[in-house]
């Protein structure tokens, strides 16, 4: 025996069983096979004719395009991005000039000065406090006038937004009969 290989077979002999065995094989999991059509529109398409899972996708993808085409909807596609998002009109947060402070001050002067007059014989002196507590009021009148017309807007907003949620779902609705029919056609049971 030469004297060159025992140090490698005493080696390999400390390492054990596991020096000699092969590098662990590493499997990789086949790719997930691509959603069906059906399913992504959450519907369920069962081959009723005993057809392929290849001819079924081909199918699929034949009634999809005639479905878009006579109803003019793609439901993989999402809606315009000024249909999704119509904002409300901006209300500007400050006081709004709309005449109610102004209204107020000039009846409260005029019932100040009325008051004052009878009750301390000074028109002036009451028509000052009335104009002050009139503005005050007419500034309260405003701020619910506002928040009235923000409340209005901001139901609008929803209502439009529900409105244009019910139309593309009814569009949506529209474009799976037509699929569903395309493919009974051609030999599903769809549901």
């Amino acid at each position: 025996m030469r004297t060159g290989h025992l140090p490698v077979a005493v080696f390999l002999f400390l390492l054990g069983p596991s020096a000699l065995a092969q590098a662990p094989v590493t499997t990789t999991a086949p790719a997930p096979a691509a959603k069906p059509l059906s399913t992504s529109l959450g519907m369920v398409v069962f081959p009723a004719k005993g057809q392929t899972a290849q001819q079924q996708s081909q199918d699929e993808g034949e009634c999809y395009a005639w479905s878009k085409g006579q109803t003019g909807v793609d439901p993989m596609t999402p809606p315009p991005a000024a249909a999704q998002a119509a904002a409300p009109p901006a209300t500007p947060s400050g006081p709004v000039a709309d005449g109610s402070r102004v209204a107020g001050a000039v009846r409260g002067a005029a019932a100040g000065a009325v008051i004052g007059e009878v009750a301390d014989n000074d028109a002036g002196k009451g028509a000052a406090i009335g104009a002050t507590v009139g503005a005050m009021r007419g500034g309260a009148v405003s701020r619910q006038k506002q928040a009235a017309a923000q409340s209005q807007a901001q139901a609008a907003a929803a209502q439009q937004e529900a409105q244009q949620k019910a139309t593309q779902q009814e569009q949506i609705d529209l474009f799976k009969k037509g699929f569903g029919a395309c493919l009974e056609s051609k030999g599903y049971t769809v549901k």
